[in-house]
């Protein structure tokens, strides 16, 4: 048997629609569990990215915390807070975070730091105070940059929040995990395959969000 027809029988049994182990429950617990982790990761980075890069300090020691954040492993550090903490959301939602935060971070630093320095002397010059040279005039062209780091940090949430299951918690890891227990390939490769959606969802959704978001001129400048 061939995976396309693991995912058709994976999808075609009405079954899988209905119930708390269906694929709308467990859509809506990945997604949960993403989002949640997102905007954690999104709260910590963006702010200090954002002052770091329009300060211009700090940039050594934001590589050095994004390159050790990177290397945790994911896996590992959810089996060892769980040890550590229990069963929880907590143990769940500090991997996810720690993967989140770099890139995010990183990325919002380079972005503000890449920003014409002309408009923003110019600012400086006019008597503006450094909270609006921020965000009137480095934020708007950085954005674009800012969006992909946040774009990036949301694909690996939503690719890695499958690890939520080994704890006990739902999402779609919730298919991958009890199928390889329960030796049914349909179940996980439905579970594959609904992950592997759900993030090219994620970059529609920031494609969208960035044609909203960023102005014209600075789209066709990037």
């Amino acid at each position: 048997m061939n995976i396309l027809h693991f995912v058709n029988a994976f999808f075609s049994d009405s079954a899988r629609w209905h119930g708390y182990d269906g694929i709308p429950t467990r859509v809506a617990e990945h997604i949960e569990y993403s989002l949640l982790a997102l905007v954690i990761a999104a709260a910590i980075g963006l702010p200090v990215g954002l002052v770091t890069g329009h300060t211009g300090r700090g940039g050594n020691t934001l590589a050095f915390i994004a390159t050790a954040a990177r290397a945790l492993p994911s896996f590992g550090l959810l089996v060892l807070l769980f040890v550590l903490m229990g069963l929880g959301m907590l143990p769940v939602m500090i991997p996810l975070v720690v993967l989140a935060v770099p890139p995010i971070l990183v990325t919002t630093y380079e972005a503000v730091r890449s920003v014409d320095p002309s408009p923003v002397d110019a600012a400086r010059g006019m008597g503006m105070p450094e909270s609006r040279v921020l965000f009137q005039v480095e934020l708007p062209e950085a954005l674009p940059l800012i969006l992909g780091g946040l774009r990036s940090a949301a694909i690996q949430i939503v690719s890695t929040a499958t690890i939520a299951a080994y704890v006990s918690f739902g999402g779609l890891g919730r298919y991958i995990v009890d199928g390889l227990y329960q030796r049914d390939y349909e179940k996980v490769v439905g579970g594959a395959t609904l992950t592997a959606l759900l993030a090219l969802v994620t970059l529609a959704v920031f494609w969208a969000v960035s044609r909203v978001a960023v102005s014209p001129g600075v789209r066709r400048s990037a």
